[in-house]
Parts: C-alpha cells; sequence; structure tokens
C-alpha cells in the first residue's frame, strides 16, 4: 500500500488548517483589545477599558471582569454621578438564581440596603439573570441616580430602576470594603490611583 497520496493529503490539510489559524490570529492582533463591544459603547460613547481582573473563589475561576468608563476614568470617590460598565465574562456554568443570591450576599456583608429591600432585588435579580456557561458575557451598565441595566452577550435582558439598589449592586466590585479587594484595584487601574 502506497502512503504518499495520503500523506500529501495530510500534510495539505494540516499545512491549510495552520494557515486558517494564523489568519484567525492576525485578525485578532488588528483588532484593539481595549475597543468597546457596541453595547457599551452605544452606553458610553468612548468608552476605554480602566482596568480586568478574575475572580477565583476558593482557587475555582469563576469569570473575568472588565470595567469600561468615560474616556477620564471612574474614580469611586468622585462627587459627579458617572456613568461605566462591567463586563463580566464567565468560565464556568452558574445558574442565574445562584448568581443573583450570590449578589444579596455580597450587598449584605456590604450592610447596604434594608432586609425588605434587599428580599425586592433579589426577586427582581432572579428575574432577569440567566443562566450561564464558559464565555457568557453579563453586561452590568451603572446609570448613576437612575438604574442599573443588564446585557447578555451585547443583546438587552433588562434593568432595575433603584438608585440605590444600582449603588448596591456595583458596589460588590468597587466599594473599598468589597470582600474582593484585589479585584477592585485591578478594575479601578492607574486612572483611580489614590482610591
Amino acid at each position: 500500500m502506497n502512503l504518499l497520496p495520503f500523506m500529501r493529503g495530510l500534510s495539505l490539510s494540516l499545512l491549510l488548517a495552520i494557515a486558517a489559524v494564523a489568519a484567525m490570529t492576525a485578525h485578532a492582533e488588528d483588532k484593539p483589545a481595549n475597543v468597546a463591544p457596541a453595547h457599551i459603547s452605544e452606553e458610553i460613547p468612548q468608552a476605554s477599558l480602566q482596568g480586568t481582573g478574575s475572580f477565583r473563589w476558593f482557587g475555582l475561576h469563576v469569570y473575568d471582569a472588565n470595567l469600561w468608563s468615560a474616556p477620564e476614568g471612574y474614580k469611586p470617590d468622585s462627587e459627579k454621578p458617572q456613568k461605566f460598565a462591567l463586563d463580566l465574562v464567565y468560565a464556568r456554568t452558574l445558574y442565574g438564581g445562584k448568581i443573583a443570591d450570590a449578589s444579596i450576599d455580597e450587598i449584605e456583608k456590604l450592610k447596604l440596603g434594608t432586609a425588605e429591600k434587599r428580599e425586592r432585588w433579589l426577586a427582581q435579580m432572579k428575574k432577569i439573570f440567566p443562566d450561564v456557561k464558559q464565555g457568557t458575557h453579563i453586561t452590568g451598565i451603572h446609570i448613576p441616580n437612575e438604574a442599573a441595566r443588564f446585557y447578555l452577550n451585547g443583546k438587552l435582558l433588562g434593568e432595575i430602576r433603584d438608585a440605590e439598589f444600582t449603588h448596591a449592586f456595583f458596589a460588590i466590585w468597587l466599594d473599598k470594603n468589597t470582600s474582593a479587594q484585589g479585584l477592585r484595584s485591578k478594575l479601578l487601574g492607574s486612572k483611580a490611583q489614590g482610591n
């Protein structure tokens, strides 16, 4: 049996596959990583990536977080209301209800809202938050003194129009007393030094 034609075909297939991967890699490198996705650009014109980091729970990689802000950057202690986006890219499968439960647990640790309000916020989040799998993006848009708007992979999920909830929800990551101090520092980056 002559294997030469088979090997030539295999070599050609491998070369084509390598060329395709190289082309995709070159194309991916053409697009800067700090260009905001379309739904974030629509919410925050000229949004720039302020910081990025990963969240791990007992060593398990849960998600990567990206903070998008206006060009001047988000500063947690600023008196001027600031619109920003927090994009979470999940690394594993999680139920939406569990995401809502964990969010309320963190809000309670920060002593934000009353027990009654937290119960209402939990019910609202459970209606909005979907189940996620590896690669799923959930983006929260902080609309100061107004609402938190949520997107799933760039498509609008819904919003919670409650200024107190909005503050409490984003405090999970950005409050100075967050339980994820390392992630907070990475998200705030150099644009918010001293905060």
